[in-house]
């Protein structure tokens, strides 16, 4: 069977190591949001840009798990995407890990067809991973940020509480399959400090106050013309 293999390292059971995953499967969950007034506002967000609201909440979409990534740079067509922070947990050899990612989306694509927005960009993760049953018993306490990086200038993109979404077990759990070993599912996303928009850079982290460390990651956007 095919997959995507990315080099994390992987800090469980009080040690660190470097491993090779596979991951055959991925799925962006969207709509995830526990505060439901929050919800709406991201809803209303993308209302903005054209996006149709979603038939149920949460809402699960397949994406090519070949479009997972740690690269430092991806390349999009256009300049209408943009990114967003997400915690991921990533399920292999019988273990569940927790990391964070950016559910990059094409918005122009996204009016007419989210499912097909998911698939046209690439989806960065962080290179490290946290055993998931080791932060669950403090998981309210994990913060999200992102930054958007545009002509040098750094902004404070996104930041709030993973409380703001559905607990990680209970989003699991609604997709009504088992993943398995190998799948990878990004878990929701914040809204954006001054909306939703492109820039020359992303970056993004989860912070675990409670353990005193963070995972960070960041991405530079090359943007590829479309001839027509």
């Amino acid at each position: 069977m095919t997959g995507t293999a990315l080099h994390f390292s992987i800090h469980a059971d009080g040690r660190s190591q470097e491993e090779v995953l596979v991951i055959r499967t991925a799925v962006i969950a969207g709509w995830t949001g526990r505060d439901k007034a929050a919800l709406e506002k991201h809803i209303v967000e993308l209302e903005v840009l054209g996006v149709q609201r979603p038939a149920t909440t949460p809402i699960y979409y397949r994406v090519a798990a070949a479009r997972l990534t740690t690269a430092p740079v991806i390349e999009c067509a256009g300049a209408d995407s943009s990114g967003e922070v997400e915690f991921v947990v990533i399920e292999s050899g019988g273990r569940r890990y927790l990391g964070v990612g950016s559910d990059h989306t094409d918005r122009a694509v996204e009016t007419y067809g989210i499912t097909v927005s998911k698939q046209m960009c690439d989806k960065p993760v962080a290179p490290e991973l946290w055993a998931l049953d080791e932060v669950l018993p403090h998981w309210d306490s994990l913060v999200l940020r992102s930054f958007a990086v545009t002509g040098g200038v750094r902004m404070l993109y996104q930041e709030g509480a993973v409380s703001a979404m559905l607990p990680p077990l209970e989003i699991l759990a609604g997709f009504g399959a088992e993943l398995g070993s190998g799948a990878a599912m990004f878990c929701g996303t914040l809204a954006a400090h001054g909306g939703i928009r492109p820039a020359d850079r992303f970056e993004f982290e989860i912070e675990d106050p409670v353990r005193g460390r963070v995972i960070r990651h960041g991405y530079d956007v090359k943007v590829l013309p479309i001839a027509g």
